[in-house]
């Protein structure tokens, strides 16, 4: 089904308002609706099953069949800290973190990062819109501002998960089989594309982060985001 996000200004009564001009437009254009079509609209909270009951040049109204409470969100929040990646790398791990339904994602600076900070937040927020359609989810991932490794907000977290390529014993398995008590909110930290410097390692650790590995094999940076968070996400759901 068709899928537009809104918000509460566009919803009178038992009628939603499509105004923007992007979404317009692809409901006109791309996938040509027509009366009484079915399109479904997400708010961040609830989920709203409509029918078209006016299509006008610059505005779509929609009229609410049904309304179902967010069934897709996860009941514990997990959040991935990346180290800012190379264009299409970032955009992609946004996107598919969208899919997997991460809480949010927090672009940081690390020591070996090689890319300089010339991304828009306004593109991966509106990478995160159109997966969100995509995966027919109602709550999109939040894009938090970039920050230094050590300005993420470590103590907010129940479970805090590093992979790292120089850990060899302590495995993602044995942490999460061995866990006593189920967390509320859990972070795990990717490093860049050059990896963790051993001080952020050093100091990761001094707050209390969990330093695992994956496995032998060396992942990309956009590889192992995606791994480790369709891992938490299967464990935790």
């Amino acid at each position: 089904m068709i899928s537009v996000i809104i918000s509460e200004e566009n919803i009178r009564e038992k009628d939603i308002i499509i105004e923007d001009k992007a979404d317009v437009n692809h409901l006109k254009n791309v996938f040509r609706v027509k009366l009484g079509e079915k399109v479904r609209a997400v708010d961040g909270e609830k989920e709203y099953f409509c029918s078209v009951k006016e299509i006008e040049k610059k505005y779509i109204i929609l009229e609410i069949e049904e309304i179902l409470e967010d069934r897709y969100s996860h009941k514990i929040e997990i959040d991935a800290a990346v180290g800012i990646l190379k264009n299409d790398k970032m955009d992609l791990t946004i996107q598919k973190l969208t899919e997997l339904g991460i809480n949010e994602i927090i672009p940081f600076v690390a020591k070996r990062g090689v890319v300089k900070i010339n991304e828009k937040k306004d593109k991966w927020d509106l990478i995160v819109r159109e997966a969100l359609k995509q995966c027919q989810g109602v709550k999109p991932t939040k894009i938090a501002e970039v920050v230094k490794i050590k300005d993420i907000e470590l103590e907010k977290y129940d479970l805090i998960i590093v992979p790292y390529e120089c850990e060899e014993e302590y495995t993602l398995k044995n942490l999460l089989k061995n866990r006593e008590v189920s967390p509320k909110k859990v972070l795990y930290i990717i490093g860049p594309e050059g990896g963790f410097d051993s001080e952020e390692i050093e100091y990761l650790k001094s707050k209390g982060a969990n330093i695992v590995t994956l496995g032998k094999r060396i992942l990309r940076a956009e590889t192992a985001s995606i791994v480790v968070g369709g891992i938490l996400i299967n464990e935790f759901q």
